[in-house]
């Protein structure tokens, strides 16, 4: 039996070229209408994308819907966070201490937290940049979501009284104390890709390899690598939605204390954040001290800091009421 014939019209051969280049471009245009660079929906190599009139107004129309959400899930006025700890306001006892661990600069250290255990994590030279990652270790497909903890929040700066959630609206961590609230939540951990077009041909660690092997010394794998959350990394965002690294808000002795809410399984790396100007990779080593804090109370600044924070935790006592039946 004579096979069909797979010949095209010139026709068609034409509609489909002009529907591939339409592709390759991103554009949906007319192909008669000519583009120029740096026209509105049109963002060549190296040029700003300049919104349309519609794109505009629909930023317009979605920030103002985000600041109502925010003033609506504000209604009940969050308490007042309090000024950063002081570097010599926190003394561990020695009797609390469960472990000490210093990690060299460019590694990775991996443990588990019962809930109710706290990590001080310290940038010994005042120049670190530690990138946390964390998994429930009852169901490690519940981990550290650093969106949430910014959206639930309404706002993404960390420090001392916030909150870092996971993707079941659960507590992970509370911040019961932080010297800088100089932090990330939103550039993310350095990678191949970044530290070579910083640091050119030279061996160097990142953060995001660091996690992989991480993730596999905790029984995990690269698919359980997700967004992190970076300590001592000063990123701000300016008016123009830019990000900007606030140079001289790292200090050496630095510390930030993270009480568990669950138990936890954590992976921290000790790398340089790519936003980071220094031009030489030199990642000094930091301290990690694992405690057991004291108790936490009915009033507990980080179980009662917002409307937000409060239903997180009664999450948490939801769900470990249900696995105890």
């Amino acid at each position: 039996m004579a096979r069909p014939s797979r010949a095209i019209s010139k026709s068609s051969r034409v509609a489909f070229q002009r529907r591939d280049s339409i592709i390759r471009s991103g554009r949906d245009d007319p192909p008669n209408k000519e583009h120029a660079p740096g026209r509105p929906g049109n963002c060549l190599k190296g040029q700003v994308m300049v919104p349309t009139t519609e794109q505009r107004a629909e930023i317009e129309a979605n920030r103002k819907r985000y600041e109502e959400l925010k003033a609506a899930g504000q209604g009940q006025a969050p308490r007042a966070l309090p000024e950063p700890t002081m570097r010599d306001g926190a003394p561990i006892s020695e009797s609390a201490v469960l472990a000490r661990e210093t990690i060299p600069g460019g590694w990775y250290w991996t443990t588990r937290l019962e809930q109710g255990e706290a990590l001080r994590i310290v940038n010994r030279s005042g120049q670190s940049c530690v990138s946390l990652l964390a998994w429930s270790s009852v169901d490690p497909s519940e981990r550290l979501n650093h969106a949430d903890t910014i959206k639930v929040q309404w706002a993404a700066s960390l420090r001392k009284g916030r909150v870092i959630l996971s993707d079941m609206g659960r507590v992970l961590f509370s911040m019961i104390e932080d010297t800088s609230g100089a932090h990330d939540t939103l550039a993310g951990g350095s990678n191949a890709a970044t530290n070579k077009a910083r640091f050119g041909n030279v061996a160097t660690r990142n953060t995001r390899d660091n996690f992989i092997l991480a993730a596999g010394k905790l029984g995990l794998d690269r698919r359980d690598v997700m967004p992190c959350i970076s300590f001592f990394a000063p990123v701000s965002v300016d008016a123009e939605g830019r990000f900007a690294w606030d140079a001289g808000r790292g200090t050496a002795g630095d510390f930030v204390d993270l009480r568990a809410e669950i138990d936890v399984l954590v992976a921290l790396s000790n790398c340089p954040h790519p936003l980071d100007p220094a031009a030489i990779y030199a990642p000094q080593p930091v301290d990690v001290v694992h405690y057991a804090p004291g108790p936490a109370g009915a009033t507990d600044l980080c179980r009662n800091a917002s409307a937000e924070a409060i239903r997180a935790f009664e999450n948490n006592a939801s769900l470990s009421n249900r696995a105890a039946r």
